[in-house]
């Protein structure tokens, strides 16, 4: 039997636990899609707390994924249980459900934006922070009011090797060396572009 009272200490338990091994300062920053759907459980637990969501056009996403399934053929992808039996249209149909890897990201950015902790939320567009990175930055200071510090947007470096092997998806959180924005051309069918 548990009051809210002590299931708000159990939960900030676990992330004072959880970060102090690992970022033993007070600014944490995490980058699971699932936060925004708990927008008023991190306002309650951590007042000074900030939300920040990077977008892009759905589409594109889902051209993106697709695109890294084609160079990762050999590999059974998490993402998509595993299924080698999978079609560009049932990837797309499937990241795009309300459970799927962008569908429920989706509904919960909606329903952060026209939450009462909406103040709390930052939407950094795909297009802002790759064509003017340093402005997109100076945007994210003010947003979450921390000292800034000079980037080096032509030397980036992010892999998360370990984690994208679990997923049997190679490559799917690495970032490019330099800041660009990227257009490609989309390798999906029409059927997808449309119903999204």
């Amino acid at each position: 039997m548990l009051d809210d009272e002590q299931r708000q200490a159990l939960l900030c338990g676990v992330f004072e636990n959880y970060y102090h091994v690992t970022h033993p300062t007070c600014t944490v920053f995490d980058t699971s899609r699932v936060w925004s759907s708990r927008l008023h459980l991190i306002a309650d637990l951590f007042p000074k707390a900030k939300v920040i969501c990077c977008v892009r056009n759905m589409p594109r996403i889902i051209d993106s994924i697709e695109r890294l399934v084609r160079r990762n053929r050999w590999e059974l992808s998490r993402i998509f249980d595993f299924d080698p039996a999978g079609t560009a249209y049932s990837r797309a149909d499937g990241l795009s459900s309300r459970n799927g890897m962008v569908g429920f990201a989706y509904n919960a950015l909606k329903q952060a934006m026209h939450s009462e902790e909406s103040d709390r939320l930052l939407l950094l567009t795909y297009e802002t922070l790759s064509r003017g990175p340093a402005y997109a930055m100076e945007r994210v200071y003010d947003f979450v009011d921390l000292p800034r510090f000079t980037h080096d947007f032509e030397n980036i470096s992010f892999d998360a090797t370990e984690f994208d092997a679990r997923l049997g998806t190679p490559n799917l959180h690495k970032v490019q060396r330099a800041v660009r924005a990227v257009e490609p051309q989309t390798l999906l069918p029409p059927r997808p572009m449309a119903s999204l």
